[in-house]
């Protein structure tokens, strides 16, 4: 079906065209505008968590002693800046024209969390600090591991819908901090159990192995399906 945002429809046939070309889903007017409003307050409630969760986990992890904790509230800062460029390209009238910067920004935060979670992993496997048991990263971890992947499949299934390379890589975003929780999760309560302080360095690797790839598909652009 052939939609348009021109009132007269007289653009409609080109904006159908312009979207064939690009591989991008033809979306009317009016539904275009809810799930604009959508991503902005997804965006929105991804901020404002991972604000919370760098605050307490950097706290946390200072008290304990954690570089895990610390890492994952790191991540959080990352995640801030990336959902930060989401909101900052549907802040203007034409976000697509913004969508290349946007998805720049987000592969260079998967880079530099895949770099900071290498090099601490690295350091705790060859003999850094020993962490300290801490209750509240592991409430904040389990938190995190229910909330993450409901905002992240909120915003990859209404970035697909738009047509946003750059709400789904977001949303990819915020899926890998699920899998950072989980990882943290596990490092912990292995850590506070059983004393085996290598899991958790073992583990976070491949999570940064997978924030590499993450990252060189959003350089790409890759992510739209």
């Amino acid at each position: 079906m052939t939609t348009t945002s021109c009132d007269d429809g007289c653009c409609g046939d080109d904006q159908t065209a312009a979207a064939q070309a690009t591989g991008r889903p033809v979306v009317a007017a009016e539904r275009r505008r809810v799930l604009t409003r959508r991503v902005r307050l997804l965006v929105a409630a991804t901020i404002s968590y991972n604000i919370v969760e760098a605050v307490v986990a950097i706290t946390a992890g200072t008290i304990a002693s954690s570089a895990a904790l610390i890492g994952f509230g790191l991540d959080s800062v990352i995640e801030v800046a990336s959902a930060a460029a989401v909101a900052w390209q549907f802040s203007g009238p034409d976000p697509e024209a913004r969508e290349r910067a946007t998805l720049r920004v987000i592969a260079l935060s998967f880079f530099a969390l895949a770099a900071y979670v290498t090099v601490e992993s690295v350091r705790a496997l060859f003999g850094s600090a020993e962490a300290a048991p801490s209750t509240v990263g592991i409430v904040l971890a389990a938190l995190s591991l229910l909330i993450m992947p409901l905002l992240s499949h909120a915003q990859r299934s209404t970035g697909r819908e738009l047509g946003s390379l750059s709400a789904v890589a977001d949303s990819k975003q915020t899926l890998l901090c699920t899998y950072l929780s989980a990882v943290l999760l596990v490092g912990l309560l292995l850590n506070s159990l059983f004393g085996w302080s290598w899991a958790d360095p073992v583990a976070a690797l491949v999570i940064a192995a997978i924030a590499l790839k993450e990252g060189r598909e959003a350089w790409r652009g890759h992510l739209c399906c």
